[in-house]
């Protein structure tokens, strides 16, 4: 497994439902039902009690996220974020994306985590491109860092090891 940290700001290769952290951030759909990819995973990881809570929640739009416990995960949150599906860039996607990981960011404060781990979000079957993804992420969680200093640590948790060189790119360029 790769790892890299600078500052408050950790990117790692690996699977996001073994990090150890106070949240977990699912790249969720708009229904909030079990998928495949990150999602999937986590859902699998956490039980089923997660699918029973994420049904409770009335699904969620683009750019918003919603909470749930972590159920079977060692992470006691988990917080759904829904990205936007990439059109083309020409439809508010770049904002929709920042927007998630704010709104998620904004969700660990209210419930007293400190450190949150992310996948790419929007990245797999979404199709954002990858880069753009990856600097919008670390751009918006930075800013967000920045306003509140009681986020101590975020972890960009990446699948497999052309991720994790993306994302940490994206980390030096702002740091």
């Amino acid at each position: 497994m790769q790892r890299y940290k600078n500052g408050r700001i950790v990117v790692q290769e690996g699977d996001i439902t073994k990090c150890s952290v106070d949240a977990i951030v699912n790249a969720a759909n708009t229904s909030l039902t079990p998928g495949g990819g990150v999602d999937g995973a986590i859902h699998k990881a956490a039980g089923p009690e997660l699918a029973a809570a994420c049904r409770e929640l009335g699904g969620c739009e683009p750019g918003q996220a919603k909470v749930t416990p972590g159920f079977g995960l060692s992470a006691p949150w988990v917080i759904h974020a829904v990205g936007p599906v990439w059109q083309g860039g020409g439809r508010g996607e770049d904002e929709l994306l920042a927007s998630c990981y704010e709104n998620a960011l904004r969700l660990a404060l209210e419930y007293e985590a400190r450190t949150i781990a992310f996948p790419a979000i929007s990245t797999g079957v979404y199709k954002f491109p990858k880069q753009r993804a990856a600097q919008i992420a670390v751009s918006s969680v930075l800013d967000f860092q920045e306003q509140h200093p009681s986020i101590e640590q975020v972890v960009f948790c990446c699948f497999g090891p052309e991720d994790f060189a993306i994302f940490r790119m994206a980390a030096d360029e702002y740091l």
